[in-house]
C-alpha cells in the first residue's frame, strides 16, 4: 500500500510552470484544488463534450438540493486538453447551519432511493429515450435537428440531475450501513464489506447476460463456430451473412445491440463510436466467452457465494446477546444490498446511455452539414463549440473557416495525446484533503502526498488494494479497448482506467493494475464484483510494466511486484 501521510505544511499550491502551463481566470480560482479527472475522463476531451456534456454541470443542483454541507458548486476547467474539476467549499458557517438539515433529509433518500428509481425515474428515462431512439433522424430537416438538440441537452441536464439523487441515496444506505457495523460490531476488515457490498442484479450483468447467451447460440451451431473461427471482427461478421444460420444470428446481435449497445470506449465523450455503431467489441467479447467458455451462471454463483458467505461471517460477530444490535445491523445491510444495482445501473442509462444518444443527435445534424458542403465529415462537428454550431447552421457565412477550425482542433487533440498530465493543480489545502469527500474517488488524500515524490521506474509498483487476493500471472498492457480484443484469457490486465463499456474484459482476466482511480471507482468496485484482485491509483503501471511480464498482484496490499 502507498505510503502514510508525510509531514508536509499545507496549503501546497502549484500555479503552473513550462512543462505544465496554466492559465487561470482569477485569483479565486488558483484557491481551489483542481484534481485531473482521469476516472471519466483520461483522454483530452473535444469542444463539445466540454461545453454540452460533462457529469458537472448539474452538480451545483447537487449541492442545492441536499443541502450538502461539503461543499456549494463543482467546477470543471480544461488544462492542456484534459479535465481538471475542482468542490468549491461552502461558508463555513452556513455550512454548520446546513448539516442539521443534510443529516435529517438524507435517511429518507437512503430508505426511498430504490422505489423512486424503479417507480418513478428509470420509467421518465425510459420515455426520453424512446422519444430520441423513434425520432425520423433520416427525414429531419436541420432546423428540426436543431431544436432536438435542445431537446436532447434537456434530457441529459435532467438525467444527470437523476444521477445525483440515485449517487446520494446510495451513499447514504452505505453510510448507514457501515456505522451500524461499527457501532454494533467494531472495527471490521474492510474487505469483509467490500465483498458484501456487490450487485449480483443490474443492467451490466443483464449485458453480461445477453453476450453468454449469444455464446451459447454459437456454441451450438457448427455454421456459427466456423464463423467465430475467423480471425478478426470485420471477417466474422463477413462470414455470418454469407448463411441462413449467420443471417439469423446477426437478427439476434441486432436485438442485443438495440438494448445494450448505447455506449462507447469511453462513455464521458461524444467522439467514441458506440457499438451499437460498430459491433466489433460484441463480436470481440463473444469470441472471448468463446475461447474461456465462460459461464454466466457460474460467475453468478460464485458472486453470490461469496458474498453470502462474507454477510455471514460478518453477523456472526454480533454478540448472541445483542438483539437490537442484530435487527439494526440486519435492517442497514437490506438497504445498502437493494441500493448496490443503482450504481451500474446509473452507468448504463446515464453515462452511458444518454451521452450516446446525444452523439447520435449531433452525429445527425453533422450529416446535414455535411451534405451542405460546410464539413468533411459528420463527427467533426463534435469539434465546434456550442455557439459555433449555432452561427454555422443558421448563417454559415458568419463561421466561414469551419473545415480549417476543425482540423486545427483535431490536430490539437492529437497533440494533446502526448501530454501527461499532472494529478493536480492550485491550491491543496486541509479542507479540500480531508473534509471534501467526493475527491477519495480517485484516490485522494494519499494521490496527493504519492504526487510530491519522484516517481521511479522499480520492481514494485504501489497503488490503493482494490479487491482482495493475490494472483501471479503474464501482463497484458491495454490502451484501448480494442487492445483488450487481444486478451487470450488469465492474464493480468494493466491499463489506465475502466469504465462501463469495459465490463467484457472482466470475464477474461485473472487481475487488474490501473493507473487511476480510488477504492470506490469503477474498476474497483467491479474487480470484486467478478473476485478479480484488483490494486489501483499506482499513477505508473502502464509506464512501468511491459505486456509479457511476468507481475504478481496483492490486492490486499496494494502492491504490484514485477518478477522477469
Amino acid at each position: 500500500m502507498a505510503a502514510q501521510r508525510p509531514e508536509v505544511q499545507l496549503p501546497v499550491t502549484f500555479f503552473g510552470d513550462e512543462s505544465f502551463p496554466v492559465e487561470w481566470e482569477n485569483e479565486e480560482e488558483k484557491q481551489l484544488f483542481w484534481w485531473w479527472d482521469d476516472l471519466h475522463c483520461p483522454n483530452p476531451l473535444s469542444p463539445m463534450f466540454f461545453e454540452l456534456g460533462g457529469w458537472w454541470a448539474t452538480c451545483a443542483y447537487l449541492y442545492r438540493r441536499f443541502g450538502a454541507p461539503f461543499g456549494r458548486d463543482w467546477k470543471a476547467k480544461l488544462i492542456n486538453g484534459y479535465l481538471f474539476t475542482a468542490v468549491v467549499p461552502r461558508d463555513p458557517k452556513e455550512a454548520a447551519e446546513l448539516a442539521p438539515y443534510y443529516s435529517m433529509v438524507m435517511p429518507v433518500y437512503a430508505e426511498k432511493g430504490l422505489e423512486w428509481w424503479q417507480k418513478r425515474l428509470r420509467p421518465e428515462i425510459e420515455r426520453n429515450f424512446e422519444y430520441l431512439d423513434t425520432y425520423p433522424y433520416d427525414t429531419a430537416t436541420l432546423p428540426e435537428l436543431m431544436v432536438l438538440l435542445e431537446d436532447a441537452i434537456d434530457i441529459q441536464e435532467r438525467h444527470w440531475r437523476i444521477h445525483w439523487i440515485l449517487n446520494l441515496s446510495q451513499f447514504q444506505a452505505s453510510l448507514d450501513f457501515q456505522a451500524a457495523v461499527r457501532e454494533v460490531i467494531g472495527d471490521v476488515d474492510p474487505t469483509l464489506l467490500e465483498r458484501i457490498m456487490v450487485s449480483d442484479s443490474d443492467r451490466n450483468w443483464d449485458a453480461v447476460h445477453g453476450l453468454w447467451e449469444l455464446k451459447e447460440r454459437v456454441k451450438r451451431n457448427v455454421v456459427l463456430l466456423e464463423a467465430f473461427s475467423k480471425e478478426t471482427p470485420a471477417e466474422i461478421l463477413a462470414e455470418l451473412e454469407k448463411t441462413a444460420e449467420g443471417r439469423e444470428f446477426l437478427r439476434w446481435l441486432d436485438e442485443y445491440k438495440r438494448e445494450f449497445g448505447h455506449k462507447a470506449l469511453y462513455s464521458h465523450e461524444y467522439v467514441y463510436p458506440t457499438w451499437y455503431e460498430n459491433p466489433a467489441p460484441i463480436i470481440a467479447a463473444i469470441q472471448g466467452y468463446l475461447q474461456t467458455d465462460y459461464s454466466y451462471p457460474e460467475a453468478i454463483r460464485r458472486l453470490r457465494q461469496d458474498r453470502d458467505a462474507a454477510i455471514q461471517e460478518l453477523l456472526s460477530k454480533i454478540p448472541p446477546d445483542d438483539a437490537r444490535g442484530r435487527e439494526r445491523v440486519e435492517a442497514a445491510l437490506h438497504r445498502v444490498l437493494q441500493m448496490m444495482p443503482l450504481t451500474p445501473d446509473h452507468h448504463f442509462y446515464i453515462d452511458q446511455g444518454t451521452f450516446a444518444r446525444l452523439r447520435y443527435v449531433l452525429l445527425a445534424i453533422g450529416r446535414r452539414l455535411v451534405e451542405a458542403e460546410l464539413l468533411d465529415q459528420p463527427d467533426d462537428v463534435l469539434f465546434l463549440r456550442y455557439h459555433e454550431l449555432r452561427v454555422l447552421a443558421a448563417e454559415p457565412s458568419n463561421l466561414p473557416n469551419a473545415k480549417e477550425l476543425v482540423r486545427e482542433r483535431r490536430a490539437a487533440r492529437e497533440r494533446a495525446m502526448a501530454v501527461r498530465p499532472r494529478d493536480w493543480v492550485g491550491t491543496a489545502s486541509e479542507w479540500a484533503l480531508f473534509q471534501e469527500p467526493y475527491k477519495t474517488l480517485w484516490g485522494y488524500p494519499q494521490r496527493f502526498f504519492d504526487s510530491l515524490q519522484p516517481r521511479q521506474v522499480s520492481q514494485r509498483v504501489e497503488g490503493i488494494p482494490a479487491s482482495a487476493g493475490v494472483v501471479e500471472g503474464t501482463a497484458f498492457v491495454a490502451r484501448t479497448l480494442e487492445d483488450v480484443d487481444a486478451l487470450k484469457g488469465g492474464e493480468i490486465l494493466v491499463c489506465r482506467m475502466t469504465n462501463p463499456a469495459w465490463v467484457i474484459a472482466f470475464t477474461k482476466i485473472a487481475g487488474l493494475v490501473t493507473d487511476s482511480g480510488g477504492q470506490l471507482s469503477h474498476p474497483a468496485v467491479v474487480s470484486r464484483e467478478f473476485g478479480i484482485p484488483a490494486v489501483v491509483g499506482t499513477g505508473v503501471a502502464t509506464q512501468v510494466i511491459r505486456t509479457g511480464q511476468r507481475i504478481r498482484v496483492n490486492g490486499s496490499a496494494g502492491v504490484v511486484e514485477i518478477l522477469e
